[in-house]
């Protein structure tokens, strides 16, 4: 596949795409290589091509699922957003319940084990509702319908446990199948059962393994705020906000990944509008000070302010 005049990013996920060992990997690149590819009318035979290698693909996993038992056998492929994280545990140890209280579904929950039989996706708001991020839970480690393609494909994998010793047996089953650009979070749920000295203790071991963690709540809501503060940097992404003259920033966010620059953020908006832009100024983080007259390769930190003025 030509990479000819495309932006880094593209150029990154075709080249991550060829490096592919796995088919649901593949699917991964091409996802983030049909994401970034042009959209003007030069690149649609391209585009096209792209999106027929990943139906080929889709078919092929599909294929290869049949016989196989649980819910392998079948199941609908799941679409990747921008910023997905995949929830892992055993039985019973609140997956479905943190589900419920970060997204907008409603998992069936129950004390019995084995609840949860097919992935169930839901969207994460982020950032005053103005980010969304993609999770997912998935049938417990000790079931026939555990997922572990999607444990392979994700960008996080939110490890919930309510015990320390459960963490080894957790990660014996999964480290195969974690990517190895994927991050791990490890959730501590049920925080609300342990007196103080028991969450220093807990807290002190997963430090002493240099594990990002975190201790929650499900039933109190115990750290949940700061969980999902954690959730959205484990992508290494930046929020950057645009501003036209004279006018408030804008709402919504662009979500770009660390190390972007002002241009990336002008491609964003539209392809080839860089080309376009006669001043750039930034307010924020990476500024010296208010409106700083930048490059359109100053590099940008989150929660930066970009103001453009065209040619």
């Amino acid at each position: 596949m030509a990479s000819t005049n495309q932006s880094p990013f593209y150029q990154k996920a075709e080249s991550k795409f060829l490096d592919a060992q796995t088919d649901s990997e593949k699917i991964k690149w091409l996802d983030e290589m049909i994401k970034e590819c042009p959209k003007h009318k030069s690149a649609e035979k391209m585009l096209a091509n792209l999106k027929t290698r990943r139906k080929k693909l889709l078919v092929k996993l599909e294929k290869s699922s049949h016989g196989k038992k649980g819910s392998n056998a079948g199941k609908t492929p799941i679409k990747k957003e921008d910023m997905q994280a995949v929830i892992v545990g055993k039985s019973n140890s609140g997956k479905s319940s943190l589900l419920n209280l970060l997204t907008n579904v409603h998992p069936q929950i129950s004390e019995f084990p084995f609840t949860t039989k097919k992935p169930i996706v839901g969207m994460m708001p982020y950032n005053h509702n103005t980010i969304n991020i993609q999770l997912i839970d998935i049938p417990s480690i000790e079931s026939e319908y555990y997922d572990k393609g999607l444990v392979h494909t994700t960008d996080t994998v939110l490890i919930v446990i309510t015990n320390i010793s459960d963490l080894k047996e957790i990660e014996e089953k999964i480290n195969p199948h974690i990517n190895s650009t994927s991050n791990k979070i490890i959730i501590f749920n049920k925080a609300d059962l342990l007196s103080t000295s028991e969450k220093r203790k807990v807290s002190s071991t997963l430090q002493s393994k240099k594990y990002n963690f975190i201790l929650i709540s499900t039933f109190t809501n115990e750290g949940i705020s700061e969980l999902k503060d954690k959730i959205f940097l484990s992508f290494n992404k930046i929020r950057v906000f645009t501003k036209e003259p004279g006018k408030e920033k804008s709402k919504f966010p662009i979500v770009l990944n660390k190390n972007s620059v002002v241009k990336n953020v002008a491609e964003k908006i539209l392809h080839g509008f860089s080309s376009k832009i006669k001043e750039a100024r930034v307010t924020g983080p990476s500024s010296k000070f208010p409106y700083q007259k930048v490059s359109l390769n100053h590099e940008l930190k989150d929660l930066d302010i970009v103001e453009f003025k065209i040619k």
